[in-house]
C-alpha cells in the first residue's frame, strides 16, 4: 500500500543536495571568516585555491534553488 503524500524520488534527491550544499557552504564560509567550524570538510575540495568564500556562497546560492526547484517538482507531482 502507497501513501499518497509521498514525494517523487527526484525532489527526495533534490532534498538531500541541497542540504548538503547549504550545510556546506555555510559551514565552509563559518570556516573561512571565524577559523573554527569545520563541519562537513569535504567542500574544501570543491572550493579552487584563492576564491574559497565565493565558492562557498555560490554553494550555499545554489543549494537554495535546488531547494526550490525540488519543493516546485514535488507539488508539480502532486496536482
Amino acid at each position: 500500500m502507497t501513501s499518497s503524500n509521498q514525494k517523487p524520488p527526484v525532489a527526495t534527491l533534490a532534498g538531500v543536495l541541497s542540504f548538503v550544499l547549504v550545510v556546506g557552504g555555510a559551514s565552509g564560509l563559518l570556516h573561512e571568516w571565524l577559523g573554527w567550524i569545520h563541519f562537513m570538510g569535504f567542500v574544501r575540495f570543491l572550493a579552487p585555491d584563492g576564491y574559497e568564500v565565493y565558492s562557498y556562497v555560490v554553494m550555499t546560492a545554489l543549494g537554495l534553488v535546488v531547494a526550490v526547484a525540488g519543493d516546485a517538482l514535488s507539488r508539480h507531482g502532486r496536482v
